[in-house]
């Protein structure tokens, strides 16, 4: 597509061929900034590439902005959780607005992130970091005692969560002091928080001159399995108290513009409990299901509401109406072998026979052993389902997680 001079020349940060894709089809010139084992396929593909390494920030982090800015960059868009950091790094250098790596911290460090929201006025569970074992026993048992269990009552369990790592890597729940004992000294330090009892559920929200451009809910069947949207109306009903809070949110955080990808519970009686905010496209492909649904490419959105050359014209001219625009209903199930050896990949004939049955990514199995899960494990691919009632997608998704997919 021919590229805009007047519009803004956007940095991608990471590789992601969704994101590359989007950028080849949309009016912003871009630039791909990925590590070198990006470089040949781009090459060969005539894809506009810098190479780096996202390794810690250190002291050449300047060096990459200070070239970007050079190349006449106007914003810089993270695709992963690793590059966050780095988007708010040298967006602060071509925006020449140092509070945006300050902001970036706050997205990559749950602790900061938690006490961020709390002063904001937003609802979170009780949270602490941990530096060793010891710590970890001792909230345990103070959550407990907290919630006033007696002798023989069953343990409410405490999430374990890394401070800076993409949902659920190096998430685990620990439901008795014995699992204590499990946690290896490496994934230390860690966040630990005490559960919610509540419905979780993800939002993907494009926000331009400090308000919510599109909003949309992401359902999850089963957190690490499957999510879908739009949500059904049992969750949709919560939309207006989701946007309030997520406009509390973006108070908060003081963000003017970009995607975020919080996460919510909420409880029986209507309360909004937050999770987590992350500031990137969400994992599972979630981008890939709103624009299955909507029409519009999800990441052009991010594209748009990043760039500083954009007008409120553009804006509105771009995002549809959610729930009333939605095509149809888009999910996708991540698969993990059910069994301990597998020889080969076969598709249930109800899942590929099903109406909704949209596509799947899963490949043969390289090995015969199936490695035990550690947390919440990765998944071996996706399948992906589209049909019209979000009702009988949860169902569908749901009943995936009976069926063998490697046998």
């Amino acid at each position: 597509m021919d590229k805009n001079p007047d519009k803004g020349y956007i940095a991608l940060l990471g590789w992601s061929l969704g994101a590359v894709e989007a950028a080849e089809k949309f009016d912003r010139r871009y630039v791909v900034v990925a590590p070198d084992w990006a470089e040949e396929y781009c090459n060969q593909h005539d894809i506009p590439y810098v190479s780096w390494n996202f390794e810690r920030l250190n002291d050449r982090s300047l060096e990459i902005a200070e070239t970007l800015r050079d190349m006449g960059v106007d914003a810089a868009v993270p695709l992963f959780e690793e590059t966050v950091e780095w988007a708010g790094a040298i967006n602060s250098v071509l925006m020449k607005n140092p509070r945006l790596h300050g902001q970036a911290v706050l997205f990559r460090d749950k602790a900061l992130m938690k006490r961020r929201a709390q002063l904001g006025g937003i609802r979170v569970g009780i949270f602490e970091e941990a530096h060793e074992k010891s710590d970890v026993v001792r909230f345990f048992k103070r959550v407990n005692q907290t919630l006033l269990k007696l002798d023989g009552d069953p343990d409410d369990p405490i999430h374990l969560k890394a401070f800076d790592k993409a949902g659920c890597l190096g998430h685990r729940i620990i439901r008795s002091p014995d699992e204590i004992e499990q946690i290896s000294e490496s994934e230390y330090p860690l966040l630990m928080e005490s559960h919610l009892d509540g419905w979780e559920f993800a939002v993907e929200a494009w926000v331009w001159n400090g308000k919510i451009q599109f909003l949309n809910i992401s359902e999850y069947v089963t957190l690490g399995y499957s999510v879908f949207v739009p949500a059904t109306p049992e969750l949709e009903r919560y939309r207006e108290k989701i946007t309030r809070q997520i406009e509390l949110l973006i108070e908060a955080f003081d963000i003017r513009f970009g995607q975020i990808h919080p996460e919510y519970f909420v409880t029986n009686d209507g309360t909004m409990y937050f999770g987590e905010v992350a500031y990137r496209p969400p994992g599972f492909k979630a981008f890939e299901l709103i624009e299955r649904a909507y029409g519009f490419s999800a990441y052009q959105a991010s594209m748009l509401v990043f760039d500083p050359k954009t007008t409120e014209e553009e804006v509105e001219a771009f995002f549809p109406t959610p729930l009333e625009d939605a095509k149809g209903c888009a999910g996708c199930f991540g698969v993990y072998p059910r069994k301990r050896v597998v020889s080969r990949l076969e598709l249930p004939e109800e899942t590929e026979q099903h109406p909704y049955f949209d596509y799947h990514e899963l490949t043969a199995p390289l090995e015969a052993t199936v490695t035990k899960r550690t947390a919440f494990g990765t998944h071996w691919g996706l399948i992906f389902f589209f049909g019209d009632d979000p009702e009988r997608m949860r169902d569908l998704l749901k009943h995936q997680e009976e069926l063998d997919f490697y046998v």
